[in-house]
């Protein structure tokens, strides 16, 4: 497994931390990292509401990459609550596909750490609507 997997796992954890913000809103359950074109690590976690204005971990790393002035995503890592890895939700792929419209396929997903399973975002997003 190549090195990037662990460093990105690690980061990943280093911010998962489950907690009630409020009586309407929790954060960290799942976190993610991303990293980007230049090799740099970028982390989120989900933040969940009430009234579905909550954010996936994928997205949330994704806008950090995004306000940190990169937009090229190279491998995706997201831990859930049960601290195993797993695949993107569909806004979450929709995003990176709209975000990198010419390359998206190319992008490297970790399914399960564990086994050492990797895809594609082109294989797990094989025809995008547009």
């Amino acid at each position: 497994m190549d090195k990037i997997w662990t460093e990105m796992l690690n980061a990943a954890k280093s911010v998962q931390a489950p907690r009630q913000v409020s009586d309407y809103v929790s954060a960290g359950e799942v976190s993610a990292a991303i990293e980007s074109a230049s090799g740099r690590i970028y982390t989120g976690v989900c933040v969940d509401t009430c009234s579905t204005l909550g954010i996936c971990a994928e997205r949330n790393a994704i806008f950090n990459m995004l306000t940190n002035g990169e937009n090229e995503i190279r491998r995706v890592l997201a831990i859930m609550p049960d601290g195993r890895s797993g695949a993107p939700c569909g806004a979450c792929r929709e995003l990176m596909v709209q975000l990198m419209p010419k390359t998206y396929k190319t992008v490297e997903i970790m399914l399960d750490y564990e086994q050492n399973k990797v895809t594609t975002l082109g294989d797990i997003t094989p025809e995008w609507w547009i």
